[in-house]
């Protein structure tokens, strides 16, 4: 695909969200205003603007990773706006926010490219560590940490003069460090990991001081995150890690043990957390307590089914009746607006950004950069699927947040500056 289809697709997703804007005024009491041409100049201006750095500073990329992104955008954005018009004023601003970072990345990575990232992995974790503990700052202090629904996961800033407070998710750039790190060093000792082995019984585990770092490493990150409560983002971190460490090694032991560790790690946040407790109860028997922890899984199938096959039109539904519906449950207000068919459009769109990121892993000559990709395209596909599996209760909700559709400005800023991370990686193996 060439960049000027590219452009057009940019164009297209740019009309597409305001086209959902427009449809959501002319079913309430509006029409075509201010709002429609606001949204369409926001995501031209945003992805227009990524697009025109990765011609500039990215130029042998693939064309095919800001277009799904953007679509996907749009259509989140679409149903943000329906549900909320405000949180929808808010999320254009962090489009061009989370637009303009992904540029300035990819200016930041023009001379040296990705490799910085692969000499510097100690500082990469310590900033990885730095952000995961700002939750646990005091909340008397003007930057300071806040529990929310039972976890410790956000940091509000007094902004000066206004007297109003800003939230944001420091975990979600703290994800990207650590996968950085984990791609560097695994690239360095994966020799070492595959080859030197240490036999006990029938296992073949590798040597402890090659491993011992990185998993003193991770177990800081996780237990940082458990402490948090935010067990979401680590069973996310943790598969990331199983996943790039099998990537690395070909070692399907590590699966295995992964898998384990896994079902342990779950039994255990069961017994010691109440609020795990509560979403397995909702996740295996909603309707026993359907005023209480199995409200919103039963709300969110009852939408999902009332979508049909088309949809009720955006605008028509009733995401009001679904609690957290611009975040935790954007796909299932989604899915009863624009039906089956929508809701699969979504999830292709899902499917072909996360082929064309291990597209471009498997491409990739250098191991730093093909467990990068790797590590990013992970993250962003784990996400998708623990979210969407959790409203269609196929999995317990996780809490996490669904990638470039959720309202969220940290969230978004995070995803694209993976994408940007994918588009230097893509051109890199191209020159």
């Amino acid at each position: 695909m060439t960049r000027t289809a590219e452009a057009a697709l940019l164009a297209a997703a740019s009309v597409l969200a305001a086209l959902g804007v427009a449809l959501v005024n002319f079913a309430g009491t509006g029409g075509i205003d201010a709002q429609v041409g606001l949204t369409l100049l926001f995501f031209a201006a945003g992805f227009g603007g990524l697009h025109a750095a990765t011609r500039r500073w990215a130029p042998n990329a693939s064309p095919l990773l800001v277009p799904l992104t953007a679509i996907i955008t749009a259509a989140g954005f679409a149903e943000v706006y329906r549900i909320d018009s405000g949180l929808g004023s808010d999320q254009r601003w962090w489009i061009i926010v989370s637009c303009g970072s992904a540029a300035a990345l990819l200016f930041g990575l023009r001379d040296t490219g990705t490799a910085v990232m692969r000499r510097y992995r100690y500082l990469l974790l310590s900033g990885a560590i730095g952000l995961l503990l700002l939750p646990l700052l005091p909340e008397s202090w003007p930057l300071a940490g806040a529990e929310v629904n039972g976890s410790r996961l956000w940091v509000r800033l007094d902004v000066p003069f206004t007297g109003e407070e800003m939230s944001f998710q420091p975990g979600e750039l703290a994800k990207l460090l650590i996968v950085a790190f984990l791609a560097s060093y695994l690239a360095e000792r994966y020799r070492a990991l595959r080859e030197m082995t240490r036999t006990v019984g029938v296992l073949h585990l590798p040597e402890p001081r090659q491993l011992a770092p990185v998993v003193v490493a991770f177990a800081a990150s996780f237990a940082v995150l458990v402490y948090q409560r935010d067990l979401g983002a680590s069973l996310l971190l943790f598969a990331v890690f199983i996943a790039m460490l099998f990537a690395a090694t070909a070692r399907h032991a590590y699966l295995a043990a992964g898998g384990l560790l896994a079902l342990a790690g779950g039994f255990a946040a069961v017994s010691l957390f109440d609020h795990v407790q509560r979403r397995i109860d909702a996740w295996l028997r909603p309707f026993d307590d359907f005023f209480g922890s199995g409200y919103q899984v039963a709300q969110g199938l009852f939408a999902i089914g009332s979508g049909s096959l088309t949809g009720s039109g955006l605008g028509v539904g009733r995401p009001d009746l679904i609690p957290a519906a611009a975040t935790d449950f954007v796909f299932a207000a989604f899915a009863e607006e624009v039906g089956f068919a929508g809701a699969m459009a979504i999830l292709v769109a899902y499917a072909l950004f996360a082929s064309v990121g291990l597209g471009i892993a498997l491409r990739s000559h250098d191991l730093f950069r093909k467990l990068l990709a790797t590590g990013i395209t992970l993250v962003i596909a784990l996400q998708a699927i623990l979210i969407i599996a959790g409203v269609l209760r196929l999995l317990p909700i996780t809490g996490i947040a669904l990638p470039f559709m959720s309202y969220g400005g940290s969230s978004l800023l995070a995803n694209l500056l993976g994408v940007a991370l994918l588009l230097r990686i893509s051109h890199e193996e191209r020159v």
